[in-house]
This record gives C-alpha cells, structure tokens and sequence, in this order.
C-alpha cells in the first residue's frame, strides 16, 4: 500500500493506476463503460456519470470523487454524480481516506444523520457536494450513465429510468473492517483501486475521442 502522508492527489493517481493489474473480464469491462461514455460524449459533447450504491456512504461517493478528478485531470466535459436506494451518510472512513491522498472537505450544512460536503483538491477552483442521496436525487443531474458499485445495487435497483447505460462495477466492500486495526489499510485500499479504474475509463475516453 502506497504511504499517503506527503503524496499529492495527482500522484496518488498515477500511482495507482501505475499499479493496477487487472483480469482479461475486468479490462474488458472497463473498455465497455469507455466506449459507452464516449459514445454520448460525441453524441452530447457532455457526460453525466452517476455511481451507484445500496447507501452511498462508501464506494459509490469515491467513485464520484474520481471521477470529479479525472474530469479535471484529462480535461473532459464529464461531470461525476452518485446515488443510492437508500439515504444514509457520507461515511467518515471513506472521508478520511480522501483527506489522506489530498482532497479538501468544508462542511456545506451540518446534519448529525447526512452532512453536506464541499469537495475540492489543490489546483483547481472547481468543488462537488458530497452528501449521501437516492440514485434519482435532484441533484443528480439527467439524463446520466449509471455505474453501479456494489451486488446490492445491482439486484435492488433493476430498472433506472434516467439511465442511458447501465454498467455494473462492483468493489470490495471495506466496511467489515470498520472498528479494526486493520481500517484504514482497507479504505486506502478500495480507494486506490476505484482511483485506478476510474483513470483507466477515462484514459480510454480521451483516446475513443481522438
């Protein structure tokens, strides 16, 4: 596992995706959801991207985090949204490991149950909200491709309207280890990986739009 403690956002994602290995069935998924964003990103000259997940406390929330990054990073007209079937929070591990690899979080409106982030990184004047949210929230811009991030998304939500696509990723769940010594390690791990995968689309975005 990469030592976060001096390492900039951009670093941690080249670094990550430097380290990425993946099966032959992952990469050829991960080349679909490219040529599904590219294809409406010619059509549209915009993409709405919208990670999805059972309680958008975790997984689904880096994934809108990365993506907001990599938007910036390979300067695509791609915004980064998420959602859930359920409303919970944007859970303090997975803020955390982001404040550990270099985004800024401001409290937007402070709620015991769902407080509301300001999200940004070093080098741009650009931010995102960060709360947790149903995957049709109206701050959930439409019509968007829909990724989801976890099995129970993928067997709860069956039908997504606003969808244009509909791309199955699923993560490791790091909430089992929640309380242990082993915490932080797992975070910064499923971190890393959605950090590499999601430089992965969109370097294969940036090239399909050459």
């Amino acid at each position: 596992m990469m030592n976060t403690s001096a390492i900039s956002t951009e670093n941690f994602f080249l670094n990550a995706f430097n380290a990425l290995t993946l099966t032959n069935d992952r990469k050829e998924l991960l080349v679909k959801i490219s040529k599904g964003i590219a294809v409406e990103y010619k059509n549209e000259g915009i993409v709405n991207l919208n990670f999805i997940c059972t309680h958008n406390s975790r997984r689904s929330q880096l994934g809108q985090v990365w993506g907001f990054f990599a938007a910036n990073y390979f300067n695509l007209n791609i915004n980064s949204f998420s959602g859930g079937t359920e409303v919970t929070a944007f859970y303090r591990n997975t803020v955390k490991t982001l404040q550990s690899v270099g985004f800024t979080f401001h409290l937007a409106n402070f709620s015991h149950q769902n407080p509301k982030y300001v999200i940004s990184f070093k080098g741009t004047s650009k931010s995102i909200f960060g709360f947790s949210k149903r995957f049709d929230n109206k701050e959930n811009t439409k019509p968007f491709i829909a990724i989801t991030t976890c099995n129970n998304a993928d067997t709860n939500c069956p039908f997504i309207p606003e969808a244009i696509y509909r791309f199955h990723l699923p993560f490791v769940d790091p909430k089992s280890s929640d309380g242990t010594e082993l915490q932080d390690e797992s975070y910064l791990k499923t971190n890393q990986q959605i950090a590499a995968e999601v430089y992965f689309i969109f370097a294969e975005v940036k090239k399909l739009l050459v």
